[in-house]
C-alpha cells in the first residue's frame, strides 16, 4: 500500500509539472513516504531526514530552495512531535490527505512556517486523484483502506482510518485503464482487502470475477487478506477464474489461541487452518504465505511452540516474521508480562529457519518444470531479466529488454530459498 501510495503522491505532484528523478541534488521536492507498524521502520525516518537535509542545506548554498515533505502513517500518528524532532522537514501529511499535496506546495511560505495535514477527511482523497496509467506490466490498485479490527498489537486503524471500501465500478475502471496503458497484472490492494464492503458487489469474489472480463488482464492477485473474512465466493474464485494467481497471503500471527485471543483476532487456529484446508480443496497447488509475530505478552514456551506446529501443517511458500514491537496507543503496549528480548530473538531464529527451510523446499520442487512468467524488470547482471511465476516465486532468466512486460514460459534450472533461476523456452508474443 505504501508503495501505491507513492506512485499516486508522484502522479499528484504532476499536476504541477514535477517530475520523478532519482538524483537527489536535482530535487526541488524531497519527499519521503513513512511506515508506522514497527517501530525500527518509524524510526528509520529521523536518520533518513537528516541525510536529506544535507541534500537541502547543500542545495541552499548554490541558491536553489527545497522542500522536504514527510508523508504517511509517521505523520497522522504525530506530526506535530515529527516537527519537534526534525526541524528540516517542510510539510507534513498523512496518507488520507496527500491528494492535497498540490495545494500544499504551491501555499507554501516558509515566513508563515511549517504545515501538518493529518486529518480524517470527509470525502475520499480517491475523488481527487489523476486517473492512474499503467507503469508497467505489474501494477497495484487499492480496493480498500484501513481496518475494523482493532487488533491489540497494530496502529492501523489510528493511522489508516475506519473502513472504506471504493465502489466496484470505480475500481473496474481503473482496471480498465491499467490494462489499456499496459498492464498485465494487476495486484488488488486493502489493509483488509478481503473485507471490502462496497457499492455494486458483493465482496471481493464478485470483483475478482467481474476484473477477469476485462479483455488483456492475464493476471489478478491481491492481498492483505484478514482470515475469518475469507468467504466462500472468494476461495472459489481461485478455482473458476484462471487469471486469478493461485497464491494467497494468510497472516496467521500465532499459533496459539490463547495469544490470538490476547492479540483480539478474531479467529481461532482451527478455524484458520480450516480456511487453509479450503482454499487447497479447490485448488491444490495454490501457494501460501503468511504473517507471524513472536515474543507477544505473555506467551509461553508452550504458544510459541504452537506458531511452530501450524508452520509444520501448513508447509509456507514464504512468510514474514518479526518480533513482537510494542507501538504507541496500542493496548499491547501496556500489558504486563513483556517478553525478554533475548528471548524474543531465540524464537524468532527457530521460527525463520523453519520457514526458510520450507520457502527453500518449495521452490526447489519447481526445479525441472516449466512455469509462465511475467518478466518484469531488468536484472542486477548484464543480459539478464527477472519476473515472477504464478506462485510469486522472483525468477531470473538471461534475456533481453524484449521479453519486458511478456508472459514467458521459463524452464526452471535452478532455485535458492529466495529465487529461481531458468531459461526462456516459449517467449510469448502479444
Amino acid at each position: 500500500m505504501n508503495m501505491y501510495d507513492s506512485a499516486r503522491m508522484r502522479d499528484a505532484l504532476g499536476f504541477l509539472g514535477y517530475q520523478e528523478t532519482d538524483r537527489k541534488e536535482e530535487a526541488d521536492i524531497l519527499l519521503l513516504n513513512t511506515c508506522h507498524i514497527r517501530e525500527k521502520a518509524s524510526e528509520k525516518l529521523f536518520s533518513e531526514v537528516g541525510r536529506m537535509n544535507e541534500v537541502k542545506q547543500a542545495r541552499k548554498a548554490k541558491g536553489l530552495d527545497t522542500l522536504l515533505i514527510v508523508a504517511g502513517c509517521v505523520v497522522q500518528a504525530g506530526g506535530e512531535e515529527l516537527l519537534r524532532r526534525a526541524h528540516a522537514v517542510d510539510i507534513a501529511v498523512g496518507p488520507q490527505n496527500y491528494h492535497r499535496l498540490p495545494e500544499l506546495v504551491t501555499k507554501f511560505n516558509r515566513k508563515k512556517g511549517r504545515v501538518v495535514v493529518a486529518d480524517f477527511p470527509a470525502e475520499s482523497k480517491f475523488d481527487f486523484l489523476p486517473e492512474t496509467r499503467a507503469t508497467g506490466a505489474s501494477c497495484f490498485l487499492a480496493v480498500q483502506e484501513g481496518c475494523d479490527h482493532f487488533c491489540s498489537y497494530c496502529v492501523v486503524p489510528y493511522t489508516r482510518g475506519c473502513e472504506y471500501s471504493r465502489p466496484a465500478d470505480e475500481i473496474l475502471a481503473e482496471a480498465r485503464r491499467l490494462v489499456e496503458t499496459g498492464a498485465k497484472e494487476i495486484m488488488l490492494l486493502g489493509q483488509n482487502v478481503n473485507g471490502w464492503h462496497g457499492e455494486g458487489a458483493r465482496d471481493l469474489g464478485d470483483i475478482i470475477r467481474m476484473m477477469a472480463d476485462i479483455q488483456g488482464l492475464e493476471r489478478i492477485r491481491y492481498t492483505t487478506s484478514y482470515p475469518s473474512e475469507m468467504t466462500d465466493n472468494i476461495i472459489t474464485a481461485h478455482r473458476d477464474v484462471p487469471q486469478l494467481m493461485p497464491y494467497i497471503h494468510l497472516p496467521i500471527q500465532s499459533g496459539s489461541d490463547a495469544v490470538l485471543k490476547a492479540m483480539n483476532r478474531q479467529y481461532t487456529v482451527r478455524e484458520y487452518l480450516d480456511i487453509v484446508d479450503r482454499f487447497r480443496a479447490v485448488r491444490p497447488d495454490i501457494a501460501i504465505s503468511s504473517d507471524f509475530i513472536v515474543g507477544f505478552p505473555g506467551e509461553t514456551d508452550a504458544d510459541f511452540e504452537g506458531t511452530m506446529d501450524v508452520v509444520r501443517q501448513v508447509q509456507y511458500a514464504s512468510s514474514f516474521s518479526f518480533k513482537f514491537s510494542a507501538r504507541p496507543g496500542t493496548p499491547a503496549s501496556l500489558m504486563k508480562n513483556q517478553i525478554d528480548e533475548r528471548i524474543k530473538t531465540e524464537r524468532l531464529m527457530r521460527l525463520q529457519e523453519l520457514l526458510l527451510s520450507q520457502q527453500k523446499a518449495f521452490n526447489v520442487a519447481t526445479v525441472g518444470k516449466t512455469l509462465d512468467v511475467l518478466m518484469i524488470e531488468k536484472g542486477r547482471e548484464k543480459g539478464q531479466i527477472s519476473g515472477y511465476t504464478p506462485y510469486l516465486q522472483n525468477t531470473h532468466v538471461e534475456g533481453d529488454k524484449s521479453n519486458l512486460g511478456q508472459i514467458v514460459t521459463v524452464r526452471i534450472t535452478g532455485a535458492t530459498a529466495t529465487s529461481l533461476s531458468g531459461e526462456i523456452i516459449n517467449p510469448k508474443a502479444d
